[in-house]
């Protein structure tokens, strides 16, 4: 009898076991086929801050301004002070329990801005960076932008001096109930800032107001 149809049998026996174990490790996961790493956050986002100095009639000022958290706010707070706009500007409100109008949502703050007879060479409005977005509080030591609707901010900021959450997002210190824009924090000197807030005042216009003499980045 001719072995041949059992040769052409074994060969399509091997041919079957091959093509099997073929797909079989086909669909085994490859090595690369693992995600691949997040690449890093950009520097621009990790921690990036920049110091200036406030030097006041009463003495000196240092913050830290929060270009990660408050991009809009820090840049646009910058570039007066880069312009020079806050030389020769003043505090000129306070707000203490003296001079408080709102004692259901009581706050203590100090306000400053530029020169009121440069005023109307302000920058156009920043938009609202709320604390919502941005993850930053109003805490002792924030700097953060005045304003009256959302939108409107334009040189005028004002300094913490105790915790005030009615600031933030939700808080009812606004009738919109959307905040104030927090873009930096005092390093150094708050206790210049507890004397600009019991200076003088008529109401809570300080009288007079407190001169700044320079605002400056430093090194």
């Amino acid at each position: 009898m001719s072995t041949r149809p059992a040769s052409i049998l074994l060969r399509s026996l091997l041919l079957f076991v091959g093509l099997t174990s073929a797909l079989a490790a086909g669909a085994t996961p490859a090595p690369d086929t693992v995600p691949p790493v997040p690449p890093p956050q950009s520097p621009q986002a990790a921690s990036q801050s920049v110091a200036v100095r406030f030097e006041t009639e009463l003495g000196a000022i240092d913050v830290a301004i929060d270009l990660a958290h408050a991009p809009l706010s820090a840049a646009n707070f910058l570039r007066y002070v880069d312009a020079g706009r806050y030389d020769g500007g003043r505090f000129h409100r306070t707000v203490r329990p003296d001079t408080e109008v709102r004692p259901d949502v009581a706050i203590e703050v100090v306000q400053a801005g530029v020169d009121p007879a440069r005023e109307a060479e302000d920058f156009p409005p920043v938009a609202l960076e709320r604390t919502r977005d941005t993850g930053l509080r109003h805490l002792a030591g924030t700097l953060s932008m005045a304003r009256g609707a959302a939108d409107s901010a334009t040189s005028d900021f004002f300094l913490c001096l105790t915790d005030l959450p009615a600031l933030d997002y939700g808080g009812a210190r606004n009738p919109d109930g959307q905040g104030f824009a927090a873009f930096g924090q005092v390093t150094s000197g708050l206790d210049v800032a507890r004397k600009i807030q019991a200076a003088p005042a008529s109401g809570q216009t300080l009288t007079p107001p407190i001169g700044i003499r320079r605002a400056y980045r430093l090194p």
